[in-house]
């Protein structure tokens, strides 16, 4: 299992949202950095229950996008880094916010006899009522992490924007794996914005796997957006 940003997804659609769409004929760059206490992806400590620092880069063209985003790892062995290759196109239609994309998760110094590099493709909706947005994605991959092989993750979030600067949010997936046992996790947790371009998460986050790694945790971060 891989790759989360310290926000939650419901957190981040609902701070883009916020911001304005870039016209066919602009080109947006935007560039992140931050720190986590611990790296969870889909429920799963990523960073041996240690702390991690990230970064990114986003390009934004009208309706299309593509990005870059590395965090530090910890597998128990010589992989040092996770790198996130992706891209997609966004629309709009009925008022419901859309999203197809592509993501290549690649790892750096990696075991000869090992097989982590993956690909899946994702398709996600959102809607926005007032200050609560409800949204859900799902993921697919032909070849996973590890010895699975083809997978399907799908994720339905709130998030809920109380007043200026703050966001409740929360997420539901199901990971379904042809090798692994399947499994369900779930976050919560609250984000708040010391400043225009610096924000503060603390989240909690479970599973109901009976692994140390997969096991309730709460996971602070802070990101910086430049």
């Amino acid at each position: 299992m891989m790759r989360t940003a310290f926000l939650s997804a419901a957190a981040l659609a609902a701070a883009l949202m916020a911001a304005p769409a870039a016209s066919a004929q602009e080109v947006d760059v935007a560039f992140n950095a931050g720190v986590v206490s611990d790296y969870v992806f889909r429920g799963f400590s990523q960073s041996n229950e240690d702390s991690a620092v990230q970064g990114g880069v986003d390009v934004t063209a009208g309706s299309f996008y593509a990005g870059a985003w590395a965090s530090e790892v910890d597998f128990g062995d010589t992989t040092d880094f996770e790198v996130d290759l992706y891209g997609g196109y966004r629309t709009e239609a009925a008022g419901v916010a859309l999203d197809f994309g592509v993501v290549a998760y690649l790892y750096t110094d990696t075991p000869d006899d090992t097989d982590y590099d993956y690909v899946e493709l994702k398709a996600g909706a959102s809607r926005a009522f007032g200050p609560v947005t409800v949204g859900g994605v799902v993921y697919w991959s032909p070849d996973f992490f590890g010895v699975d092989e083809e997978t399907t993750y799908v994720e339905g979030s709130l998030a809920f924007v109380p007043a200026e600067k703050w966001t409740l949010s929360g997420a539901l997936g199901y990971q379904s794996l042809d090798v692994s046992d399947d499994y369900t996790t779930w976050n919560a947790g609250v984000g708040y914005a010391l400043a225009e371009n610096l924000l503060f998460d603390v989240r909690y986050y479970d599973t109901d796997v009976d692994v140390p790694i997969a096991e309730d945790r709460v996971v602070a971060g802070v990101k910086i957006l430049f």
